[in-house]
């Protein structure tokens, strides 16, 4: 299966994909934000001009009373703001939204990653609030906070 946005592809991450899709959590620019995952699977790679420049992955919660779909991303810092991860977002929540027939979707970055919130604000998500210590930090062991977005089916923009 491939999505195609208006700059990126997604499609499924494969065992090809690990080498490359680890250095990029570990660049620091990545890593201040995101832990290395354990491998890919279940991730989709997004690839900009034939080359997989990060991955996006969502989970779904099913329980017809509290259905929704949430997403992460990671991005090489060397395309941060040029669009792309906004593309990947709103790709892979058509998807969502569309395909899998969920009605709400969140995201919920680091309450300090600006980059990545003004981002998410650009596919339409809104910020709800601050979840405090949300997340720890897993180079200094410290909680941080995150900031709960959401986005409504006819919010995307």
């Amino acid at each position: 299966m491939e999505m195609r946005g208006d700059k990126v592809v997604l499609r499924p991450a494969s065992g090809g994909d690990g080498e490359v899709l680890g250095r990029i959590v570990r660049e620091p620019e990545v890593a201040a934000w995101w832990s290395p995952p354990e491998d890919f699977e279940g991730m989709f790679a997004i690839v900009f001009e034939g080359e997989v420049i990060g991955a996006v992955q969502f989970e779904e919660e099913t329980d017809p009373e509290f259905r929704r779909a949430g997403i992460d991303i990671f991005l090489t810092a060397r395309h941060h703001g040029k669009g792309l991860g906004a593309d990947a977002v709103r790709t892979l929540a058509r998807w969502l939204l569309h395909e899998r027939g969920h009605h709400r979707l969140t995201i919920d970055p680091a309450a300090a990653n600006t980059a990545a919130i003004r981002s998410y604000r650009k596919v339409g998500f809104k910020s709800v609030g601050i979840m405090r210590a949300y997340g720890r930090d897993h180079r200094t062991g410290l909680w941080q906070d995150g900031l709960l977005m959401d986005l409504l089916a006819e919010e995307l923009t």
